[in-house]
């Protein structure tokens, strides 16, 4: 048996592009939809009224690989890390640094999800919020739609005017907009992805046009909201990561749906499976994403299998058990 890796950063940009993490998520997607790939419940706690400790996990029957994600959002910052576990011998396979895997699968999950609903000729995307995480949202919806303009909006002057700069490295043919406040951003627009950690609604149905798609991925904690209560009822296909996880943590859905029917809430495995498309005629369609570990284990599974085969990664010693010391 291989020794365990240490899988750094630097391995993880090396070994995968976001268009790639994009093609993983549909694999692993369509295995929970077959019953072999199954997700850990989401957890988290909250300490110091906003700092919050996370862990998501799941498993690929058949892949011989198991794993979680965990990790503590601080004022401070991050430092996630993905375990993969052989499942056959609970070995130890890897330890993944997984800021970048983590952008990549949060971005990649919503291009799946614009794959599927958007208009297939819309050429425009609304992002509001520019932090960490919407760099890898604009790339991915990029990657499944041929953008003409892309508007950006957050509440920071200073930021926006930043991540404009990134995003005229990467798309010198797209023009890009700066908004001045979300509706001016997202008016007309047909695909709209918030990613924020908005604490009261920023989106109303009345801002949304008629014929688009909206990426809503920023809320992953229950204090959080990124949308009004009548973007609901304009819905015609809601799509979520797992179900399970908004059930429990989603501010916007348990408001909506509570102990009632949530028969119109599909995972998104679902429309991968079916090779579904937008339905036609609809108003609105809704993706909703919380995070969830069958994610994290495609990305690490194809990322771990690219690193072996480069003999990249650094190879750490195996934990041997130890009796406990029973006496002082």
């Amino acid at each position: 048996m291989s020794e365990p890796l240490w899988i750094t950063e630097q391995d993880v940009v090396a070994a995968l592009s976001l268009p790639e993490a994009i093609e993983a998520l549909e694999k692993g997607l369509a295995l929970e939809a077959a019953g072999s790939a199954r997700n850990m419940a989401k957890t988290h706690q909250i300490w110091g009224g906003y700092h919050t400790l996370h862990a998501i996990g799941a498993v690929v029957e058949g892949a011989q690989i198991v794993g979680t994600k965990t990790w503590a959002h601080t004022a401070g910052g991050a430092t996630p890390l993905v375990t993969l576990w052989n499942s056959d011998t609970g070995k130890l396979e890897a330890i993944i640094e997984a800021f970048a895997l983590g952008q990549m699968r949060t971005g990649g999950i919503s291009g799946v999800a614009t794959a599927r609903m958007a208009a297939e000729n819309a050429d425009e995307l609304a992002v509001i919020g520019t932090g960490k995480q919407a760099i890898t949202q604009v790339v991915a919806v990029a990657a499944v739609r041929k953008l003409k303009r892309i508007r950006v909006f957050s509440p920071n002057q200073e930021n926006r005017r930043a991540f404009i700069a990134k995003l005229e490295k990467l798309f010198p043919a797209i023009a890009l907009v700066e908004a001045s406040s979300a509706e001016e951003a997202v008016k007309n627009a047909p695909i709209v992805t918030a990613i924020t950690r908005a604490r009261e609604p920023i989106v109303t149905a009345r801002m949304l046009a008629e014929g688009a798609h909206f990426n809503a991925v920023g809320a992953i904690t229950p204090e959080r909201e990124e949308f009004t209560q009548d973007v609901f009822d304009r819905v015609d296909l809601i799509a979520v990561d797992m179900v399970e996880s908004v059930k429990a943590l989603s501010a916007e859905f348990r408001k909506r749906f509570g102990d009632g029917d949530w028969s119109s809430v599909m995972p998104l495995s679902g429309l991968v499976a079916a090779k579904s498309t937008r339905p036609r005629g609809a108003d609105l369609t809704l993706f909703k994403a919380m995070g969830m570990g069958l994610s994290d284990l495609a990305l690490g599974i194809e990322i771990l299998k690219r690193v072996r085969a480069n003999g990249g990664g650094r190879p750490i010693p195996h934990p041997k058990p130890a009796q406990p010391r029973l006496v002082r």
